[in-house]
């Protein structure tokens, strides 16, 4: 019986660390207030990118100005853009509060009050009041995460680690989904969109409490401490506030160009020659290549020419320059931003870079460029009811894109990254056939369907049609997700991990939020199906630069291998074998 007991002390001894660890992070408040802040980062996304559009749809509004009004999604996009304000502007009179909380508090309350706003106004007989508010919304909740992120890492300690806590995020987020997409289209069947708005509304509130009851960090001395930036041997301060300068003006006439678009088309502005409302479409050809120029191909430029002045001693520190102001501090920190994840890239890559921005801008173009008009679709061109919607593409679909990540996960282990990525893009562009099959009757889905029995769930095979199209998107989109995200992971240089792959991954939005209008547009000209033709054609492109970029890692892994090894970035790790 000793012996027993013996055994039994050992085994508690000898728990888990592991387990232990989870236990004690669950317990913890700051794990509660986490899923809260999860939840309050969901919802507002899931409402104004999506559910937004099947309110429009229902009510009217054609797709082109659904299209434009998807260029909200943008400040997601570019949130990095301003996240130095937020990491060192103090707002009077909420910076007591804390460091993190004070924002917290500022953006949750706009966004509160952006939905009882949407909830008072009628897209119908004024839609440029209704597109200011949800723009404000957009930027307020873009701005809620990148405080969350920063609150994240700031209170993450031992007891409750950061991996525990963006799991808690991530469970949190997904609530929030199901909320703000499944629960509003039910709701939506019994009440108005109004009302469902203002539903939200108070559930977006609630969030104030977590935010009241959370621990905070305080400002620390390392925001006045020197960067490298400033130490012997790196560029001038001057010559880096010129490009600095230059990327900046790109990048602010992309956004004024964008805005003001956005404001005439939605305010009712119409084009004198034509007595009509501005085209997306000629805008989209027209400014769509000036504004990527404006926002890659300049930033690519400058990093290029920065890199090559920093081999130059007469454009480099000859001693270290501290900081001596908020100003260079913030310059310092856009710098970082915007130049030197390209910097690094370029100087990595060389030409093969023009490889890797190509692939990275048209990745998941496909799943970007259509997914606004998602409800539409279902709701007003296929006549579903917002029930079925929920069911089958915010229940259904979410396990449907687990099991795309999960497949995801089982081809990196078997066939490696580069296949999978290939793969991914591959069905990313195949899965649009699924809808325009589905937007042209469905014939080839029922013969799918009667084929494997399907049709026994039922006997107009409605529902069996709109499960097999959102499973094959949704399979495609979470294999070509995790795909992406482990190319970018691949690629991004460990020096500079944070920042370089915030830009990179913000980049992946900007094609396809600026085509979504112009798509709006031909499909009230000709139609659903001949649109989903186009865009499983665009998916080749994606599939033609991971083919380029896939050959670019092999010569570079053979040039490795014959060479010597190389420091570190995508070189070192084909020399590894990491691109099989």
């Amino acid at each position: 019986m000793a012996t027993a007991a013996a055994a039994d002390d050992t085994a508690k001894v000898e728990q888990p660390k592991g387990w232990r660890l989870i236990r004690t992070a669950l317990s913890n408040r700051k794990t509660a207030v986490m899923l809260a802040f999860g939840f309050g980062a969901g919802l507002p996304f899931t409402l104004l990118i999506g559910t937004l559009n099947a309110w429009l749809g229902e009510w009217q509004i054609d797709l082109a100005t659904i299209g434009v009004l998807s260029w909200i999604g943008l400040a997601y996009a570019f949130k990095f853009l301003w996240s130095p304000l937020v990491d060192r502007v103090r707002l009077p009179g909420l910076e007591r509060l804390g460091r993190r909380r004070g924002w917290l508090l500022l953006c949750q309350i706009i966004l509160t009050l952006t939905f009882f706003g949407l909830s008072l106004s009628d897209p119908r007989l004024a839609l440029g009041t209704f597109a200011l508010i949800a723009v404000v919304g957009a930027f307020a909740s873009a701005t809620q995460d990148v405080v969350i992120d920063a609150w994240r890492i700031d209170v993450a300690d031992e007891q409750a680690p950061v991996e525990i806590l963006s799991s808690i995020y991530q469970l949190g987020f997904r609530i929030a989904a199901l909320i703000g997409g499944a629960l509003a289209l039910v709701l939506s069947e019994r009440m108005s969109w109004p009302t469902v708005y203002a539903v939200m509304g108070v559930f977006m509130g609630l969030t104030l409490i977590a935010t009241l009851l959370a621990p905070d960090t305080p400002r620390t001395a390392s925001e006045e401490q020197q960067t490298a930036l400033r130490r012997t041997g790196a560029i001038s301060p001057k010559l880096r506030a010129i490009g600095l300068g230059i990327v900046g003006l790109g990048w602010a006439w992309a956004i004024w160009t964008v805005g003001a678009f956005m404001a005439n088309m939605l305010g009712g502005a119409v084009d004198p020659a034509t007595g009509k409302p501005p085209s997306v479409g000629d805008f989209t050809k027209t400014y769509g290549p000036l504004i990527v120029g404006a926002t890659v191909l300049i930033p690519a430029i400058v990093a290029a020419v920065f890199n090559w002045l920093a081999a130059r001693p007469g454009y480099v520190l000859t001693s270290d320059v501290p900081a001596s102001s908020g100003l260079e501090r913030t310059a310092d920190h856009a710098y970082s931003a915007l130049i030197l994840p390209l910097a690094e890239l370029v100087r990595r890559m060389g030409w093969g870079v023009i490889i890797v921005m190509g692939l990275i801008l048209s990745y998941r173009i496909t799943d970007n460029i259509w997914g606004s008009f998602a409800f539409p679709f279902y709701l007003q061109e296929l006549k579903y009811t917002g029930d079925e919607v929920a069911f089958a593409s915010k229940i259904f679909g979410v396990f449907m894109t687990m099991a795309g990540i999960a497949i995801g996960g089982i081809m990196f282990a078997t066939v490696g990254r580069m296949p999978t990525l290939m793969i991914g893009a591959i069905v990313a562009a195949a899965s649009n056939l699924l809808y325009a099959d589905l937007a042209s009757g469905a014939v080839y889905i029922d013969a799918f369907a009667r084929t494997f029995g399907l049709d026994a769930f039922g006997h107009d095979l409605r529902m069996v049609r709109l499960l097999i199209a959102i499973s094959g998107e949704n399979i495609a989109g979470g294999l070509a997700g995790a795909a992406f995200v482990a190319y970018l992971s691949s690629i991004t240089s460990r020096e500079f991990s944070a920042v370089q792959y915030a830009l990179l991954s913000s980049l992946t939005f900007l094609i396809g939020s600026l085509g979504r209008a112009a798509l709006g547009e031909m499909i009230d000209q000709v139609g659903y199906a001949p649109v989903f033709y186009l865009t499983a054609t665009i998916g080749l492109v994606a599939v033609a630069f991971v083919a380029l970029e896939w050959a670019r890692q092999g010569w570079t892994g053979r040039r490795a291998r014959t060479n010597g090894p190389v420091p570190s970035g995508d070189a070192a790790r084909a020399a590894e074998g990491d691109t099989a």
